[in-house]
């Protein structure tokens, strides 16, 4: 199993999301992030003050999935986050030990 997780730009979540349903997942999980990654930060000038902008705020979007579809998964953000400029965000694929259904016990594929 692998845990792919996103951080994209607010604006591509609902294109995403709705790639994200036509695939065989679980499920997804969005969070609310702020972070700094190669992008510099930035300068606002906002009712006569300015504001230096270092964490930007961005979505986390988190799906757990099998062996056989995580390519499909990755596939499905670089297609859909995308916008060609900096600050698209990352994705990150990491093996998943063990899940487990708080309600049934189910473990490992069957779980998610």
């Amino acid at each position: 199993m692998k845990k792919i997780e996103g951080i994209i730009k607010h604006h591509r979540l609902e294109e995403l999301k709705l790639a994200l349903i036509g695939l065989p997942v679980g499920g997804v999980t969005v969070s609310e992030v702020r972070g700094i990654g190669r992008q510099s930060e930035k300068n606002e000038h906002y009712r006569g003050t300015d504001y230096r902008i270092d964490l930007r705020p961005k979505v986390r979007v988190e799906v757990l999935s099998d062996d056989s579809q995580w390519k499909a998964v990755v596939d499905c953000f670089l297609v859909h986050a995308r916008t060609g400029q900096p600050g698209d965000g990352i994705v990150l694929v990491s093996e998943l030990d063990d899940a487990i259904r708080v309600r049934t016990g189910e473990s490992g594929p069957s779980a998610i």
